[in-house]
């Protein structure tokens, strides 16, 4: 069994973030695989929110180190200055988690670090243990970690560049979970070997389902409302849903839709006062809700029971596909995106089937095709998406590819003897 330091802000008990899963997949079946994972994540007060009791459910080492949560902890009057939360708010994690990382890399023998985004202190804490013990690093970026004009505020956009350019100089691998993602780090880092740049996406996990109730396929009742869901976070500008409410809108107008044929559910989406305005200001209260956070499971239990699944991506994310796709594609439901026809969440839709995709940032288009996807949800006729192009996706096989890179960069850590030899010739 080789040992692998995982360094993760999200894992139990953290709730609210997709990227949680990947961690605590990752961390579940790699022994599987023949590596033992410890997990380095931070102190559970440093969390926005969390469900008590998750963390028992993890049956590997893992060690909280000191942190807070600037905005919460270090605020005044609810301000604090810009360079309290560079990279970001959870800087404060950097302090306790590398003396933290220090111990359990000599404790449990650790051969590799693993340290994954989107919390960019993640990243450079994996940085400072690798440049301190020499163990061969691996960074896994579930997103990009700056763009052009991301992040907007161009002192964090500077100090996340150069953790990056950090990253991408010292790193062994390079995990990407989308295709255009890991051409565009190539392309802006000449440097990079495209073999050390490896295509790990997200996916599901079949236990997850396998306690699911699954009703029988059914035509919806005519008398019934139709239920359309999004699940998790809805990003105001990367996941702008006003013009979709103003499509529903001007399709009530018209008496095409109603609450009595039509309702729309957002599950904890995070900005629910910003998106209850524009509901009441658009006057489609009675058809879009916003319920709050339930456990995942019943999350899962939701997506199954509803009549269609919703997915919001905008243009500026077309190098990204929302962890909750796979889940989505798992279900087997009716899929209705509203996201670019050109970007990695179209592209996996388009191959898996059992989607209709309309663009997220126009109204228009939005109005015109959403008519005949709730006549086809209602028929039964609705494309479903294929199992077979799905079962490719599971968390277990993702771990599998995980497994095989690191093994790969210890096949090429240097023997004890030619670290000797080395030594002696120095």
């Amino acid at each position: 069994m080789g040992r692998v330091l995982i360094i993760a802000y999200h894992f139990p008990p953290c709730v609210g973030s997709s990227g949680l899963l990947r961690s605590e997949k990752f961390s579940r079946y790699l022994p599987e695989f023949g590596w033992e994972p410890v997990v380095l994540s931070p102190h559970p007060r440093a969390y926005e929110a969390i469900a008590p009791g998750t963390e028992k459910k993890v049956k590997v080492p893992v060690t909280r180190a000191f942190a807070l949560d600037t905005k919460r902890h270090l605020s005044f009057r609810g301000s604090y200055s810009d360079w309290m939360a560079l990279p970001d708010r959870w800087v404060t994690w950097l302090i306790g988690a590398v003396p933290s990382g220090l111990r359990m890399i000599r404790k449990y023998r650790v051969e590799i670090i693993f340290s994954t985004f989107p919390i960019s202190t993640a990243i450079l804490i994996g940085l400072v243990l690798h440049r301190l013990t020499g163990k061969p690093w691996v960074v896994d970026l579930r997103d990009s970690m700056t763009e052009q004009d991301y992040p907007h505020e161009l002192r964090t956009r500077r100090v996340r560049r150069w953790i990056e350019r950090q990253a991408m100089h010292y790193a062994s691998r390079v995990i990407f979970t989308a295709a255009s993602t890991r051409e565009m780090y190539i392309h802006r880092y000449p440097q990079l070997l495209r073999e050390n740049c490896l295509l790990i996406p997200n996916g599901y996990d079949e236990n997850d389902f396998a306690s699911l109730r699954w009703p029988e396929p059914r035509v919806a009742a005519t008398d019934q409302p139709l239920r359309l869901l999004h699940t998790g976070l809805v990003y105001p500008e990367e996941r702008d849903p006003l013009p979709f409410f103003r499509a529903l809108a001007r399709l009530k107008r018209e008496g095409k839709i109603s609450g009595k044929t039509l309702n729309i559910v957002f599950r904890a989406s995070g900005a629910d006062e910003l998106f209850q305005k524009m509901i009441n200001e658009l006057n489609v209260a009675d058809i879009v809700r916003l319920w709050p956070h339930i456990p995942y499971h019943q999350a899962l239990q939701e997506c199954v029971d509803a009549d269609g699944l919703l997915i919001f991506q905008a243009a500026n994310c077309d190098h990204q596909i929302p962890a909750k796709a796979y889940e989505y594609l798992r279900v087997r439901k009716p899929i209705l995106a509203m996201t670019t026809h050109t970007g990695d969440t179209a592209a996996l839709l388009n191959e898996a089937g059992g989607a209709t995709i309309v663009k997220l940032a126009e109204e228009e288009d939005i109005y015109r095709n959403l008519p005949d996807f709730l006549s086809a949800v209602r028929a039964g006729t609705h494309l479903l998406p294929r199992l077979a192009d799905v079962q490719k996706y599971t968390r277990r096989s993702q771990t599998r590819e995980l497994a095989k890179c690191l093994t790969e960069v210890r096949k090429e850590m240097p023997t004890p003897a030619a670290e000797e030899a080395e030594s002696h010739a120095r």
